[in-house]
């Protein structure tokens, strides 16, 4: 018997198809639809959006505020004056008006 020193066709097949298999499952944990680099920018999205809802929610209580203010409740009359300034262009007697 003599040993054959050189690999048969079936065990390089069979490290080709491994190699093969083993390279495209990686590239798919890295940079598939549900790899490593999709959930950092899912992560990143996340976070941009939780900064947006904070300052939405921040723009909200300082309109629910003003509104109460506002309110046949509560009438800041400073909040009063300067929206009538604003809005209507009202001035009081002793002001003047400089162009």
């Amino acid at each position: 018997m003599t040993r054959n020193s050189k690999p048969s066709l079936g065990s390089f097949a069979f490290f080709a198809i491994a190699f093969a298999l083993s390279a495209y499952f990686t590239f798919a944990a890295v940079q598939g639809d549900f790899g490593l680099f999709r959930r950092v920018e899912i992560e990143a999205e996340a976070a941009a959006l939780q900064q947006d809802l904070d300052q939405l929610s921040d723009n909200i209580q300082e309109m629910e505020n003003l509104t109460r203010r506002l309110s046949d409740d509560f009438l800041d009359l400073d909040l009063l004056d300067e929206q009538a300034r604003a809005v209507l262009g009202l001035l009081r007697a002793d002001e003047l008006v400089i162009q």
